[in-house]
């Protein structure tokens, strides 16, 4: 929603229960930064969304608002550069990575209705990763990320206890094909059983992949989400690193119109 300057938090709360999409962002002007960002789900605001940055950049480049360029935007997780592209294609900036602890594969199992024992045959960490959001990663093997069912009582009531948002489920693709990942995310705590692209998710993921999978021949990432909704995504990240760190998190896609709603609220 742009020009939403005079707007109330219990408005802009209002209005995203009555659009009912996992985020609704809200454009305003700012005085240091080029806009203000705010992202509020169905049940409350929170501090960052990747893919609903994505969303408000390319509706200002397509109203005329932006041109090609380079902008900063100011959101509950700091300000964070948005870069517009040739063609409306949108790349954005995340807070380098947090690394918030990592979990054992019995406690996961029970969220996503998957065996301990499988998930620990990846032989990969489940880790809890902040790029402006906390998400705990986690990696299953190639088969099992169509076969998660979700508790979404035991999730949500331990997201909330550790403040954390939810899972990113990921399986690695085949080496020979362009897609690095395919990606399930579930947010119940904040109203979003399951959604179809997570920008700030897909920041920590590369950042996961980053540190973990130490024979990645590069940084640069690409990802797919949403498959099992029906509504598939593609997302690319990339992490710039020095010889310790990592130093810069980027992602980026291209966003698509599917309409506009006019909503009146008291």
């Amino acid at each position: 929603m742009l020009h939403a300057d005079n707007l109330s938090n219990e408005e802009k709360l209002e209005i995203a229960k009555a659009v009912g999409y996992s985020e609704t962002a809200f454009v305003s002007r700012d005085d240091e930064a080029d806009f203000e960002l705010s992202f509020y789900t169905t049940t409350g605001e929170v501090d960052f969304c990747g893919h609903a940055t994505l969303a408000a950049f390319s509706t200002l480049y397509k109203e005329g608002v932006l041109i090609e360029g380079q902008y900063i935007q100011r959101t509950k997780a700091g300000l964070l550069a948005v870069k517009v592209e040739s063609g409306g294609h949108i790349v954005m900036e995340q807070k380098l990575p947090e690394y918030l602890g990592v979990l054992g594969y019995e406690t996961v199992s029970d969220f996503i209705g998957v065996d301990s024992a499988v998930l620990e045959s990846t032989q990969l960490p489940i880790e809890v990763i902040s790029t402006g959001l906390a998400d705990i990663i986690v990696a299953v093997p190639r088969g099992y990320l169509d076969k998660i069912k979700v508790n979404e009582r035991l999730l949500s009531d331990f997201c909330k206890k550790h403040n954390m948002i939810g899972v990113h489920a990921f399986e690695l693709c085949e080496k020979d094909i362009e897609l690095t990942a395919s990606c399930r995310n579930f947010a119940p705590l904040v109203g979003i059983p399951e959604e179809s692209a997570t920008g700030s998710a897909s920041g920590a993921l590369a950042c996961y992949l980053t540190k973990h999978l130490k024979g990645a021949q590069s940084n640069y990432f690409t990802f797919e989400q949403g498959r099992a909704m029906g509504c598939v995504s593609r997302i690319t990240a990339t992490v710039e690193t020095n010889e310790q760190d990592i130093t810069k998190v980027i992602v980026g896609g291209f966003a698509q119109e599917i309409g506009r709603q006019e909503i009146s609220i008291p």
